[in-house]
C-alpha cells in the first residue's frame, strides 16, 4: 500500500513539473479552445490580418414571373349581344385583327337602321336644297325659304356623321360603314377581334351568353417578354434603385440564373406587407418562362466597407462557424463567429471579432483536427 501511494505521488509531481516546464500545454489542458501545434504543423499554417473590403451585399427576395402589362390586352365586346360563335381556344396563338368570337346584337341592327335613315334624309335634304337654290335664282322663292332648305341639309350632314361615329364606336369599320351605305344591308353580327399578336391566356365566355361592353371576354398576352416582380422589405428599400443589376433564380428551370436590370422601384409602401414592388424585364422568346412561376430575385446592393473573413479560414464545429486567432508564442484560440453567405471566397463578419486579429487562413482544418486530438487525449 505504501509503495503504491509513493508511486502515485511521484507521478503527480512529474505531471506538475511537465506543466510548469510547458505552460502552453498546461493552458491547453485547461482551455479546450486553445491549441499549440507542433513545429511541423505550425510551418504549414498561413496567417493574415482581419481586414475590411468593399462588399456589395446581395439581397434575396421572393418573387414571381408575371405578364408584361404593356404587352397584355383585355378584349371585350363593343356592343351588348349574344355569343353565337367562339373561334379562339385557351392557349391559342392569334394575330392582331383575327376574329376571336362573334356576337348577334339587336343594338347594332338598330344603329345601322338609324344610319341608313340619316343617309336617306341627307340625300332628300340635299336635293331639296339644290332645288331651292334653282328656284331662288329664278326668283320663284325668297331668301328665307332657301336658307331653311340649306339649314335642313346641314343638319342632315351632322346627323349622318354622328350616326357613322356611333357605328364606329360599336366596332364597325369605316369600310363596312361605306358598304352599308351603298348596299343598305343590315348585319346584326359583329366580331370580337384580337388587338395584338399573342397567346390567349384567358377566355371568359360561353356559347349563347349575353355579354356587355364592360365584360372582358379574352385576355391576349405577348409572352416574348415577361416581368420578374418581387417585394423588397421596407428596411432594405434604401439599398435598391432603378438600373441595378439583378439575378433571377427560377426553381422550375433548375435555379438557372437569369440576368437583368431593375426597371422599376415602387414609390409607395404596401401598408399590409410593408414592402415595395420592384420589377425587371426578361427575354422569353424561347418560351421557357411561364407567368406565375416562382422566382427569387437577387439584387446587388451598393458596395460598403465591411470586415471580411476568407472562406478558407472558417471551420465548422457543433454546426457553427469558427476561426482560429493567433495569440502569440505559437498558440491559437478557436473563436465562434457569425458570418454572412460566401461571396467571391469571402464572408462578411457579423459578430465575434473586433478587427485587427490575425487569423489562420490556410491550414485551419488541420489545426482543428490537432486541437480535437489533444482534447481527446487530455480527457
Amino acid at each position: 500500500m505504501k509503495i503504491a501511494l509513493i508511486l502515485a505521488l511521484s507521478a503527480a509531481l512529474l505531471l506538475g513539473c511537465n506543466k510548469e516546464n510547458n505552460p502552453a500545454a498546461a493552458k491547453q489542458t485547461q482551455d479546450p479552445s486553445i491549441v499549440h501545434p507542433s513545429p511541423e504543423l505550425l510551418a504549414q499554417l498561413k496567417l493574415a490580418d482581419l481586414e475590411t473590403k468593399a462588399v456589395a451585399e446581395t439581397l434575396r427576395v421572393a418573387g414571381r414571373i408575371d405578364f408584361d402589362e404593356q404587352r397584355l390586352a383585355r378584349i371585350g365586346a363593343t356592343v351588348t349581344g349574344r355569343v353565337t360563335d367562339i373561334d379562339a381556344l385557351l392557349g391559342q396563338s392569334v394575330k392582331k385583327g383575327e376574329v376571336l368570337a362573334r356576337l348577334n346584337s339587336s343594338e347594332l341592327s338598330s344603329q345601322q337602321l338609324a344610319y341608313l335613315k340619316a343617309r336617306a334624309q341627307l340625300e332628300l335634304n340635299r336635293r331639296n336644297a339644290e332645288r331651292a337654290k334653282a328656284l331662288f335664282d329664278a326668283d320663284v322663292i325668297g331668301a328665307a325659304e332657301l336658307q331653311r332648305r340649306e339649314s335642313e341639309f346641314q343638319i342632315s350632314v351632322a346627323e349622318t356623321r354622328a350616326a357613322s361615329d356611333q357605328l364606329q364606336l360599336l366596332g364597325v369599320s369605316r369600310t363596312a360603314i361605306d358598304r352599308l351605305g351603298k348596299q343598305g344591308a343590315v348585319d346584326s353580327v359583329t366580331p370580337v377581334t384580337a388587338t395584338l399578336n399573342g397567346v390567349v391566356v384567358e377566355r371568359k365566355l360561353a356559347q349563347g351568353q349575353v355579354v356587355q361592353p364592360a365584360d372582358a371576354l379574352f385576355v391576349v398576352a405577348d409572352l416574348s417578354r415577361l416581368w420578374a416582380v418581387a417585394q423588397v422589405p421596407e428596411q432594405q428599400v434604401s439599398q435598391v434603385k432603378s438600373g441595378q443589376s439583378v439575378s433571377i433564380e427560377v426553381p422550375a428551370l433548375g435555379n438557372e440564373k437569369l440576368v437583368g436590370k431593375l426597371i422599376f422601384v415602387g414609390q409607395t409602401i404596401d401598408p399590409e406587407t410593408r414592402t415595395v414592388l420592384v420589377r425587371t424585364e426578361l427575354d422569353n422568346r424561347e418560351g421557357r418562362l411561364k407567368p406565375a412561376m416562382l422566382a427569387s430575385m437577387l439584387i446587388e446592393a451598393k458596395p460598403v466597407e465591411r470586415l471580411v473573413v476568407p472562406a478558407s479560414a472558417v471551420v465548422r464545429e457543433n454546426d457553427e462557424d469558427h476561426v482560429f486567432v493567433a495569440e502569440g508564442d505559437g498558440i491559437f484560440r478557436l473563436l465562434k463567429v457569425k458570418l454572412g453567405p460566401e461571396q467571391g471566397g469571402l464572408r462578411v463578419l457579423l459578430s465575434g471579432l473586433k478587427g485587427g486579429e490575425k487569423l489562420v487562413v490556410d491550414g485551419a482544418f488541420h489545426l482543428n483536427n490537432e486541437r480535437n486530438r489533444k482534447e481527446m487525449e487530455g480527457s
